[in-house]
């Protein structure tokens, strides 16, 4: 069964899309056949899977307006694992395109119902804001996965995202709920990082990932050379780090499915 989760949180600059390529390359060494979804007008999600932006002819935007089928935008991202359904700027029409037509919460859902049986897993990387191409992820997924900075506003900006998950949950995506907290950024020699970690471990139990996704220079230089990390270099902390989150959230899915 296709699983899709949304990577997301209000607030920029957590390692979102760092998150997004890295989990989707990462389930795909694991042999799971992954869909990378960019719905972020910024499209740094496709320019970090070896897609050029400025070469589309077609986008995310044409599938969400219906004038053409998610299968027919797919591209294979530059390291060969994994599949991206890519992004441009295009996408900021969107927020105007989409109030004209019927569904416009449920555009994805609708668009990856075609292909999701292609896939194991499809992942969603949408904006920082909460804008109609953040509510369309989130109504077409099952569970959200949040990248978190262990930093003193943190838990606050992960209260204002629990707020919309039981919106959507309540009105366009019954049983929509938080997949797993990923602290990224993280150094364990900070003693902040450590009391966030107390802090969320005391609040949200088991939805925080055991692993923890260090700063790492390879991480950042990775996506300029359109590659994941896991084959930018293999041996790399953030990699490594990527791999074991991989790693749990089978493992999590498959304690779900037997239990």
């Amino acid at each position: 069964m296709t699983r899709i989760f949304t990577v997301a949180n209000q607030k920029g600059g957590v390692g979102k899309t760092t998150t997004s390529i890295n989990l989707a390359a990462s389930l795909a060494s694991y042999g799971k056949r992954v869909l990378l979804v960019d719905m972020d007008p910024q499209g740094n999600a496709t320019m970090g899977s070896g897609v050029n932006k400025s070469d589309l002819e077609v986008t995310a935007l044409d599938v969400l307006v219906g004038a053409i089928g998610a299968e027919e935008v797919v591209q294979r991202s530059l390291s060969g694992s994994y599949d991206v359904l890519p992004a441009n700027d295009d996408l900021t029409a969107a927020e105007v395109e989409l109030l004209k037509l019927k569904n416009k919460e449920s555009r994805l859902r609708y668009a990856l119902i075609r292909i999701k049986n292609n896939y194991d897993f499809i992942i969603v990387d949408c904006p920082p804001s909460l804008s109609m191409l953040t509510i369309n992820s989130l109504v077409s997924c099952d569970g959200v996965i949040v990248p978190m900075q262990c930093e003193y506003f943190a838990l606050e900006g992960l209260s204002d995202l629990i707020g919309t998950i039981k919106k959507i949950s309540q009105h366009l995506n019954p049983g929509l709920k938080i997949e797993g907290i990923v602290r990224t950024m993280f150094d364990p020699r900070n003693s902040l990082s450590n009391e966030v970690t107390a802090q969320l471990a005391h609040h949200f139990g088991g939805l925080m990932y055991r692993v923890a996704i260090p700063r790492n220079v390879r991480l950042a230089e990775a996506p300029s050379h359109g590659l994941p990390a896991l084959v930018y270099d293999k041996s790399s902390k953030g990699a490594v780090a990527y791999l074991g989150l991989a790693g749990e959230i089978l493992r999590r899915g498959k304690t779900k499915i037997n239990s």
